[in-house]
């Protein structure tokens, strides 16, 4: 009898178990290459909000309300988009080396890339909407660009993959950005 309250007991508690999350992580997308850029790129860790900084995939669903959407991010969300920010970049400015202050690489950057991400989410229309604020210096001189940018990027379709997708390109766009005017344009 007792061996048939274990595996009744075992049972309940393998059905209560829960399924793996979801788990999504932008990449790194194509772009423009542009010249004149430094051989070595400082990029800072990339600041986000606290409401950004979390593991779950969220989205708007009004001016100020947000939903998680029950997947999640698999790394967190912050290093992602350094990560990523860094990878971009590399694709737009061949022969430059972009390293984060958080990886193991250290060298004599030519230039340092701060960057903070105010908003970075879908919704509440069909669109992701990053809005960013970055500074471009030389290791201990002025800030040489300082800007506030914003995209907006329809989503393609419905859908987590259509949305991180949405993300990454947008993300890209950021990028673009950046590489103009780490090549002096």
């Amino acid at each position: 009898m007792i061996d048939r309250r274990m595996l009744l007991a075992g049972l309940v508690l393998a059905g209560c178990a829960s399924a793996e999350p979801e788990l999504y992580r932008m990449v790194a997308v194509p772009g423009a290459a542009r010249s004149g850029a430094p051989g070595l790129i400082e990029l800072r860790r990339v600041g986000v909000p606290a409401y950004l900084d979390r593991s779950q995939i969220i989205r708007a669903v009004a001016d100020s309300r947000l939903v998680t959407l029950g997947a999640r991010w698999g790394e967190p969300f912050s290093d992602m988009l350094t990560r990523v920010l860094a990878e971009d970049l590399m694709l737009r400015l061949p022969g430059t080396t972009v390293f984060t202050e958080t990886g193991a690489l250290r060298g004599e950057a030519g230039l340092i890339l701060e960057t903070e991400i105010q908003r970075f989410e879908a919704g509440p229309g069909p669109a992701v909407t990053l809005l960013a604020q970055l500074a471009l210096r030389p290791p201990g001189g002025a800030t040489r660009a300082a800007r506030v940018l914003r995209f907006e990027t329809p989503l393609a379709e419905p859908g987590l993959p259509a949305l991180v997708q949405t993300m990454s390109a947008t993300l890209g766009q950021l990028a673009d950005a950046v590489a103009a005017l780490a090549a002096g344009r």
